[in-house]
């Protein structure tokens, strides 16, 4: 038990090291991997042991940067929930993968099935974790760890969900070859799949071209410290954002100019000079409409939102944070939470509320897509845009609370992987960092260093495209998720049936 757990909290830990920014992708096949192999023959309570140990090296090791915010209580609480959920997954695949074990099949069927069963599984698992409680955390996904590989075009096909199980296959394949005492036939096998697995991706011709027309856009990372926390002088973000739009090349001629999320600290909706401020740039000095975000009140509401302020007119559309994030932007069950950790808790004195507005800027008949930070990240905010319409994506953030971290870098992967995904243009526009615009194919178009004042400035294609994954996305996580449940049932009412026939 004492080296399963080692060998599980190593898997876990390696882990981070394939994630952005160290990038050392295949890494990742390493660590999932440690994992299986550490609950290979295992009860269910075990591997249950097993992978809460594993589980707490995977998150850990990623997520640091949640310490910065907070401190390290959020951090560690966090990990210990991820992990749990992640113990519950493995001990499920070690439940299956016991049954799978007993089946009277040739070496090259058995092993198939079971590595199927146990990407299934993972991928599941990722699943729940995405999703579930409040809204889930949409982070530390296997995909996410292949922005920058060869398979990320895989969510072209299908979306991060397939990507997940593409990776989670290959392995266990590895796992499988392992623990058969690298058998002729399953490393065969494994070496077929994976070369499947890199040469579809490699064959695959992702379609870029503007049917939509073109939108020159301007993008502006004001290198404000606008930290949910910060103790900054009143107006100071928005002079930041006033400051690094200077910095646009007087020759070109945007159709919008973007600003991140928190861009502006004053609403120019209840505050006269942030009004004047914004009004005056709007229609004297850029004559092109603003995106830009603030925080906006309605009645006793708080929103986190996205306005568009148009020159001679004023705001005329905004996009209110669909999905603000639990524990952060606001406390579900807060008097419950705060009995534990009064704190913490009486820290976040605000409660962000849940916008219900479409994401959809229209700007001369052009159709522009609109999120919020850790929107990227949700399967469901992207699929709804590009379902509402949406020809490009413009996702606004605010890193600044994440410092020098790894987060920003994880946060502009899923950006990337979004553009292949929907097949639309990403402009990834921060205030501290990553900004990027990301093409349909996942091609970097421009970026700028962070924490630094700086500016984007592109003409990117415009599409109405549907990709596969659009398509058959959401089918695809559905049937993932059934066949998961089915072979959990099937396992465990074998195993229930030899007790009850012991008895």
């Amino acid at each position: 038990m004492l080296w399963r757990c080692a060998l599980a909290a190593s898997g876990g830990f390696i882990s981070s090291l394939a994630f952005p920014r160290e990038n050392i992708w295949p890494l990742i096949f390493i660590s999932v991997s440690l994992l299986l192999i550490a609950i290979h023959q295992q009860t269910f309570r075990s591997a249950l042991l097993i992978g809460l140990v594993g589980g707490l090296g995977f998150y850990l090791s990623q997520i640091e940067w949640l310490s910065l915010y907070l401190g390290p209580v959020p951090w560690l609480a966090l990990s210990i929930l991820e992990a749990g959920i992640f113990a519950l997954g493995m001990a499920a695949t070690a439940l299956v993968w016991n049954r799978l074990s007993g089946f009277n099949l040739r070496p090259i069927w058995k092993d198939t099935i079971a590595a199927t069963a146990i990407a299934t599984l993972f991928t599941a698992r990722e699943w729940v974790s995405i999703n579930f409680p409040y809204g889930g955390f949409p982070w530390s996904r296997l995909a996410q760890s292949q922005s920058n590989s060869p398979l990320a075009d895989w969510v072209f096909l299908g979306g991060l969900g397939l990507l997940t199980w593409i990776v989670a296959l290959v392995s266990a394949l590895l796992a499988i070859s392992f623990v058969n005492q690298i058998r002729k036939s399953t490393m065969v096998l494994t070496a077929s799949v994976a070369a499947v697995a890199f040469l579809v991706p490699a064959l695959l011709v992702i379609p870029v071209t503007a049917d939509a027309g073109k939108l020159n856009v301007a993008g502006v990372q004001g290198n404000a410290n606008a930290g949910l926390f910060a103790n900054t002088k009143r107006g100071q973000i928005l002079q930041n954002h006033l400051d690094a739009t200077e910095l646009l090349d007087p020759n070109r001629k945007p159709d919008v100019v973007i600003w991140p999320e928190n861009a502006s600290d004053l609403s120019p909706f209840s505050d006269a000079s942030a009004n004047r401020t914004i009004t005056n740039l709007v229609n004297n000095e850029l004559k092109v409409p603003l995106i830009f975000g603030t925080i906006t009140t309605r009645g006793e509401q708080l929103f986190n939102s996205s306005i568009i302020w148009r020159p001679g007119v004023g705001a005329t559309d905004w996009y209110d944070k669909k999905r603000p994030v639990p524990f952060a932007e606001y406390v579900p069950d807060r008097d419950f939470w705060y009995q534990l950790a009064p704190d913490l808790i009486g820290l976040i004195s605000r409660g962000y509320s849940f916008g219900e507005r479409d994401g959809i800027f229209e700007l001369s008949e052009k159709k522009l897509g609109t999120l919020i930070c850790f929107e990227i990240a949700i399967d469901d905010i992207g699929r709804n845009l590009v379902a509402d319409g949406a020809q490009v994506i413009i996702s606004q953030t605010n890193n600044a609370d994440f410092g020098f971290s790894d987060e920003t870098f994880q946060q502009a992967a899923f950006a990337r992987l979004r553009a292949i995904e929907t097949g639309r243009t990403v402009v990834n526009v921060s205030t501290v960092g990553v900004s990027a615009i990301y093409a349909a194919d996942g091609k970097i178009l421009q970026q700028v260093p962070t924490f630094e004042p700086a500016v984007l400035e592109q003409e990117v294609s415009l599409s109405n495209r549907i990709t596969p994954a659009m398509a058959v996305g959401p089918l695809l996580d559905l049937w993932i998720n059934l066949v998961a449940i089915g072979l959990v049932a099937f396992a465990a009412s074998e195993l229930l049936r030899k007790k009850m026939g012991e008895r």
